[in-house]
């Protein structure tokens, strides 16, 4: 009987083994043409092509059960991730609980934020003081050895698909580390892996780039190459000393990372975020930023996902206005990644907050709803880098506004030194010719909780707390998947003591970084308390997005006309309903007038009433429904 039963188990899972090869056979099939297409047209190298095929069909197999019935629900639901459910958070791990088991414990705190996509900052392992936050990457297989284990990660994972939420994590795909495997080996002389970067003897060459190429930290790290006397070369670091860039023009350099991703994507990674995409390919002449070359490696990288984890969705990170941002979505017909940031939208709602004037956010606003509805952003009101002010100084030069004097005062507004900012906050990067500082605090602070706080003024606090809520309300308004900051939902202020840390103390980022406060999460069930107020908030618009229908992906969004720039009004449009939302960008009392007397429903109050008017306090809003039947 027991030789019965290991025979029948053997043709089972060899019945399972055939399925899956067909499946896999089936999906390399669908892509195979283009893919070999676009890897011979960069490396035209059948070796490494048929090298990487296998690897595929290797991790493929290694991918567990559990993971692959997920790519089968996904498969069947394409455009899961553009759920009007969706919601997001960002955090540090060893902010938040210390370390992945710590994550793991909290998840039911996680649950209670409506939260169902986790981002998790930098967890790879990453050398101390030189990670620039853990972006400096020394073993893509790796966790840091303080936050966890490998295993820890995939049980995390496991965890999480449990409760449906979805894990997202961030892979460097630009550079790794000098303290990587590779680039040691290159410190060493091995040619095979100083041709994994861009190495210089020569310093002409070096020069060369220079001319064409800009600086991406022109005062704490100038220049693109940093030169390693101990080799008498100059290697690429676009970012910093520490961060080598990778020569992709290699294809075990491709390939590698390939396997990389594959490998992190088998640990029950959902959402991968490609770090600095627009910089992967270099070519000397050009400003070596957005080059077709990238869209070929970005496409390639989809290709193989869909093939090997479908489940899978790709999340680049491309610093530029979303018109702009549109080409690294692909095409309907070739796509490349799922989701972009939306980071000018981000810029422009904090440059309203100092300004109370909404004509910038309104043609933002506007250029993201007039693209295709199946370009999906990712929106955020604050994240874990700073606040550069990439603006549109071509329209603030027509309005009268010019950019250094205008950056000027955003930095002294939210540093507090413009008289009546409740802000609180440090310069990022302060460069004293050009003045184009970047900005750092959390969302309580730039709102005025902190300030509120410390001069005990409860008039203040709660508008504050007025403030946060309209941000994010508008945030929640606009069309994407909205992602909220750790700390945020409890109105965490800044944490000053990174400046005794030395491994921190240079780098003001640090200040919106902090150890999250969990004795303030006690406060959150007591509705007179400055927690209870944001999270009970914050819960219920967040409910209301998940509820109603007129904040689906396909509505047609457009910021409104209207004859005060202290107004935003922004419309949704489905087939049967309207969603008027109106929000006070000022510390004054408004009448809004509504386009006709009607009855609507006030969708935070859940209250039907007849209006012709509305009168909105300073930084309020209101969520006003029309049906259309």
């Amino acid at each position: 009987m027991a030789k019965k039963k290991h025979v029948a188990s053997r043709r089972s899972a060899a019945a399972k083994q055939t399925e899956a090869d067909q499946i896999f056979a089936e999906r390399l099939g669908k892509h195979h043409d283009e893919l070999r297409w676009l890897y011979m047209e960069l490396y035209n190298n059948g070796d490494m092509f048929a090298e990487l095929c296998s690897q595929m069909k290797q991790f493929y197999d290694k991918r567990n059960q559990q993971l692959k019935k997920l790519d089968k629900v996904r498969e069947a639901n394409e455009n899961w991730y553009r759920d009007r459910r969706m919601l997001g958070m960002m955090l540090y791990i060893d902010c938040f609980a210390d370390n992945l088991k710590g994550v793991e414990e909290k998840l039911s705190y996680i649950e209670k934020c409506n939260v169902n996509v986790l981002h998790l900052m930098p967890f790879l392992d990453s050398p101390k003081g030189r990670s620039d936050g853990g972006y400096a990457v020394a073993d893509f297989r790796k966790i840091k050895p303080e936050l966890g284990t490998m295993e820890d990660l995939a049980r995390l994972a496991e965890k999480c698909h449990e409760k449906g939420i979805s894990l997202c994590m961030d892979f460097v795909m630009n550079h790794t580390s000098e303290e990587h495997e590779w680039a040691k080996k290159a410190k060493d002389g091995d040619g095979e892996y100083m041709s994994r970067y861009y190495f210089y003897s020569d310093p002409t060459v070096p020069q060369k780039y220079e001319k064409t190429v800009p600086q991406v930290f022109p005062t704490t790290a100038p220049g693109n190459f940093t030169y390693l006397p101990d080799m008498n070369h100059y290697v690429m670091t676009t970012f910093y000393p520490y961060q080598w860039d990778l020569n992709y023009h290699n294809p075990r350099v491709f390939n590698e990372m390939m396997y990389n991703f594959l490998y992190l994507a088998n640990q029950g990674i959902d959402i991968v975020r490609i770090d600095a995409v627009p910089y992967i390919w270099k070519t000397l002449g050009t400003s070596c930023r957005n080059l077709p070359q990238v869209h070929s490696l970005v496409r390639i990288m989809r290709i193989i996902s869909e093939i090997v984890c479908p489940g899978i969705v790709l999340l680049g990170e491309v610093v530029m206005e979303p018109d702009k941002v549109a080409p690294y979505f692909g095409t309907v017909e070739k796509p490349e990644c799922h989701m972009l940031y939306n980071v000018t939208t981000m810029a422009t709602t904090w440059n309203t907050v100092a300004t109370r004037d909404i004509r910038l956010l309104k043609k933002q606003i506007n250029v993201v709803g007039g693209l295709p509805k199946e370009y999906t952003f990712l929106n955020y009101l604050r994240c874990h880098d700073d606040i550069g002010w990439g603006l549109d100084y071509e329209t603030l030069k027509y309005w009268g506004m010019k950019e250094i004097p205008h950056k000027k005062y955003l930095n002294d507004y939210f540093c507090g030194k413009t008289e009546g900012s409740p802000s609180r906050g440090e310069l990022y990067n302060d460069d004293p010719l050009t003045m184009d500082a970047r900005f750092c605090g959390t969302t309580a602070s730039m709102c005025g909780v902190e300030s509120a706080g410390f001069e005990q003024n409860p008039e203040k606090m709660e508008l504050a707390i007025r403030k946060i809520l309209t941000l994010h309300a508008c945030m929640l308004t606009q069309s994407g998947i909205p992602m909220l900051y750790s700390g945020d939902e409890i109105g965490q202020v800044n944490d000053y003591t990174y400046k005794q840390n030395p491994d921190k103390a240079a780098d003001s980022r640090y200040l919106h970084r902090g150890p999250f406060r969990w004795n303030l999460t006690d406060n959150i069930s007591a509705p007179d308390s400055v927690q209870g107020k944001l999270f009970a908030g914050l819960g219920a618009l967040e409910k209301i997005r998940f509820a109603e229908a007129v904040f689906a992906a396909e509505a047609d969004i457009y910021a409104k006309d209207y004859n005060d720039t202290s107004i935003l009004w922004l419309v949704r449009k489905t087939d049967s309903q309207t969603l008027h939302a109106v929000f006070n960008y000022s510390d004054e009392e408004k009448t809004i007038w509504m386009p006709e007397r009607r009855v609507y429903e006030n969708l935070v109050s859940d209250k039907k009433q007849e209006l012709e008017t509305v009168t909105l306090r300073g930084w309020d809003f209101i969520w006003l429904k029309q049906s259309e039947n």
